[in-house]
């Protein structure tokens, strides 16, 4: 029979499909070609890094694709017959790696040489004394300082605080915060210091103390270190000149003024580029009572410091140079606490090992202090507890625990001024018993409040 799909002996159908058969044959007839074990190998070798931590054959055919490896490629170069298998070769031969993930980066590294600076920077303005000590009276005048200096602390406290507080808004809110604080504070120093001044020099010294303290105070804030140093060079050569070269009464007023208003025009500087910044939506603005509990410690933590220098001038100097490594130590703890966070695995392990850290840092920033006092001649107990104190209250600061600090120093400056007018000076026995008490109420606050993992986290 014949019908359209037939095909004829001897025609183009039947040529057809003796040629396929005959390529069928050939096939068949040709040895299959294996993987290249060498090459592979090889591929396994180059790729290890990226295959080892694959938990599944696909993530390293995925790799293979990423590397540019076509079908043809893997056939002709490996000898295997599709991108899956050669995948699956080479997890098998790589073993199982599962490297560590990056460590964090700590965001409480400290800054080493701001935290020296600015431990030198508390200090060396007390070199003015040393130039104009002997151009003002010793009692009265000295007393006019001492007001003057502890309205200054205490408005500097407060209002660096409520400075900070505007930063997290913007640094042009901060400036701003700044500019009209800043004045009011040098102020309200100048005229405390007025109410009990004899003459009119005291007057002038009490304020050019104020505005200088108002304008370090800004730097400070803003981070402009480097401009407060280079504002107190006149008086810094003064100084160091003075034992070789008397500069006259001339000298000795215009070097600590040259650092007054040195000191006056950085601060308008950094101000200057601080309101140039791009102004931010203005939100609600933080209460002026959220600060006052930092200005009653910068007061009462003067008084102590100034009660302890009655007895040791030497002391102040300590303490004042101290206060940098202080605050290297408070990011060194917040460091420390939070690494302690990833640590741990249950909140008694987290205490226990918050409370350790808390003693570490205690003990190294009191105890570099005791041979300090010997060479001073100062006496170490009420020293070190003083320094104990301050630490760990401006620690309780730091994590924005405010009041408690506050009123235990509040009422250890008190309890020593109160003994300083029947006993004048105060007792070192006194002063011990105050500011040990003080020490082992805040120490007793920090690890309760500071010993859960919440404020770390």
């Amino acid at each position: 029979m014949s019908g359209p799909m037939a095909l004829e002996p001897g025609g183009p159908g039947d040529t057809l499909s003796l040629r396929l058969a005959d390529d069928r044959t050939l096939a068949l007839s040709r040895p299959r070609q294996g993987p290249d074990r060498d090459a592979v190998d090889r591929l396994a070798a180059e790729l290890a890094d990226g295959i080892g931590p694959a938990v599944h054959p696909y993530e390293v055919a995925a790799l293979l694709e990423s590397e540019g490896l076509t079908a043809e490629v893997i056939q002709e170069r490996y000898g295997h017959p599709n991108l899956f298998s050669l995948a699956s070769a080479l997890y098998e031969r790589v073993p199982r790696t599962f490297p560590e993930p990056p460590r964090p980066a700590n965001p409480w590294r400290p800054d080493h040489v701001r935290c020296g600076l600015r431990g030198a920077l508390f200090a060396l303005p007390g070199l003015a004394y040393l130039l104009t000590g002997r151009l003002w009276h010793a009692g009265r005048d000295l007393d006019v300082l001492v007001v003057a200096g502890l309205v200054s602390w205490a408005w500097g406290q407060a209002l660096g605080h409520r400075a900070y507080l505007r930063m997290t808004t913007g640094r042009r809110e901060a400036g701003r915060t700044l500019l009209k604080g800043a004045p009011l504070g040098a102020l309200a120093a100048t005229a405390s210091g007025a109410l009990i001044a004899g003459s009119g020099t005291a007057i002038g010294i009490a304020a050019a103390q104020s505005v200088y303290l108002s304008a370090a105070g800004v730097l400070l804030v803003l981070g402009a270190e480097r401009l407060l140093l280079a504002a107190l060079t006149p008086l810094i050569a003064g100084a160091v000149a003075l034992p070789w070269w008397d500069p006259g009464t001339t000298g000795r007023i215009a070097l600590p003024l040259l650092s007054v208003l040195g000191a006056v025009a950085a601060a308008g500087w950094a101000l200057r580029a601080t309101l140039a910044a791009p102004p931010v939506p203005d939100g609600a603005r933080p209460s002026l009572l959220r600060s006052l509990p930092y200005g009653l410690f910068g007061l009462s933590a003067g008084v102590l410091v100034l009660l302890e220098g009655r007895q040791h001038p030497y002391a102040v100097i300590v303490l004042t140079v101290s206060m940098g490594p202080a605050e290297w130590l408070l990011y060194r703890y917040r460091g420390m606490s939070v690494a302690a966070l990833r640590a741990t695995a249950t909140p008694a392990a987290f205490l226990l090992r918050s409370t350790g850290i808390l003693g570490l840092c205690l003990l190294v920033y009191v105890l570099p202090l005791l041979p300090a006092t010997l060479l001073t001649g100062t006496e170490p107990a009420p020293l070190l507890l003083l320094a104990a104190t301050l630490w760990t209250a401006l620690l309780l600061q730091a994590f924005g625990v405010a009041w408690p600090p506050a009123a235990v120093c509040l009422a250890a400056a008190c309890g020593a001024a109160s003994t300083a007018v029947l006993h004048s000076p105060p007792s070192a026995v006194a002063l011990t018993l105050f500011c040990g008490t003080a020490a082992l109420c805040l120490t007793a606050c920090a690890v309760r409040l500071l010993g859960r993992p919440a404020p770390h986290a």
